[in-house]
C-alpha cells in the first residue's frame, strides 16, 4: 500500500525546505578558511530559519558541490553524516537526504543519520552535463534491504534536472512503469534546472497516471505560483525561492519562508 505524505509529515500539501550545504572538502569550490564548522554552522543557521519559517521537513542536499557527479566519494558521504548528525538534536521536523546524484549514498547517510526518506534519480539513462549517467534501481533497492534501511522513503526524481533521457518517452508512461517496475514511494517532477519550475501540464500528467503514489513539485516552487502547483501536486521541495533574494546560493530568508507558509497554510484551509 502506498505510503502517503500526510503518513511522513503529518500535513496535507506538505512543504520541504532544502538546506544546502556549502562546498564540502575535495570539492573545487570549498572554503578551506571556514572548514566542515563553518558548513555546519551555516546549515544550522538555515535550519533555524526553515522551522522557524514554519515548514513542514527538511532536506540536506549537497547542493554546493559543483560540478556534480554521479558517485559520491567517502569524503562526502562522511562530512554529510557528520553536518546531519550535528542537526538531529535541533531539528522539530522530519528530515531527508539527497547526496548527489547517489542513490546508495543517499540511503546509507540516511540509514546512519535517521531519515525518514531520500530523493534521488533511481531510473533511466540520461545525457548532459553530468556526461552519461546510467542508473541502477534494481541494485539500489536490493542494497536498501541488504543494509536494512527499509523503512527510508524513496522519492523518485524522474526527469532529471542538468540532463536529458537517451531515450525520451511520454511522461505518462515514465509514471507508469516506474510505479509498476521500480516501486517508488513517491514521484517528483522538476524544470530543467534547479530554481526552474516544472510545467502544470507534466504535475497534472503524472498526478493522473500515478495513482496513489504520491506527486511532488521537485524545483522552482515560489509565492507566485505555489498555489496552482499545490492544486495538482501532493506536496513540493522548496530550496531557491526561500533564500535571500531568491538566489540559490545565499542563507535562507525566515521572512520568505513565513510569507510562503502563511499562503500554504491559507491554501490548505480551503482545500479541506
Amino acid at each position: 500500500m502506498a505510503t502517503s505524505l500526510k503518513d511522513l509529515f503529518g500535513v496535507d500539501k506538505p512543504v520541504i525546505g532544502m538546506v544546502h550545504l556549502l562546498p564540502l572538502p575535495g570539492t573545487p569550490l570549498y572554503d578551506e578558511s571556514k572548514g566542515i564548522s563553518g558548513i555546519i554552522e551555516a546549515v544550522y543557521q538555515d535550519v533555524l530559519a526553515l522551522q522557524q519559517g514554519g515548514v513542514d521537513a527538511v532536506l540536506f542536499g549537497n547542493e554546493g558541490d559543483r560540478p556534480y557527479r554521479i558517485c559520491a566519494g567517502p569524503e562526502t558521504v562522511a562530512v554529510i553524516t557528520r553536518v546531519i548528525t550535528e542537526m538531529r538534536s535541533k531539528l522539530s521536523v522530519p528530515f531527508g537526504v539527497d547526496v548527489l546524484w547517489d542513490p546508495k549514498a543517499s540511503i546509507a547517510v540516511a540509514k546512519a543519520t535517521g531519515a525518514c526518506f531520500v530523493r534521488e534519480v533511481f531510473t533511466n539513462v540520461y545525457a548532459g552535463d553530468l556526461g552519461l549517467w546510467i542508473t541502477n534501481c534494481a541494485e539500489v533497492l536490493r542494497y536498501r534491504r541488504l543494509i536494512d534501511a527499509e523503512n527510508v522513503k524513496l522519492f523518485f526524481n524522474i526527469n532529471a534536472e542538468f540532463v536529458a533521457p537517451l531515450a525520451p518517452r511520454p511522461l505518462f508512461t515514465v509514471v507508469k512503469s516506474v510505479i509498476f517496475s521500480s516501486l517508488p514511494d513517491a514521484i517528483c517532477i522538476s524544470g530543467p534546472m534547479t530554481g526552474q519550475e516544472a510545467n502544470l501540464s507534466d504535475l497534472r500528467e503524472a498526478k493522473e497516471s500515478a495513482g496513489d503514489i504520491p506527486v511532488v513539485a521537485n524545483t522552482g516552487v515560489k509565492l507566485d505560483n505555489v498555489e496552482a502547483i499545490l492544486e495538482i501536486a501532493d506536496g513540493c521541495i522548496v530550496g531557491t525561492a526561500f533564500k535571500r533574494e531568491g538566489i540559490t546560493w545565499n542563507p535562507v530568508d525566515v521572512r520568505r519562508v513565513q510569507s510562503f507558509m502563511d499562503k500554504v497554510i491559507s491554501i490548505r484551509s480551503i482545500s479541506t
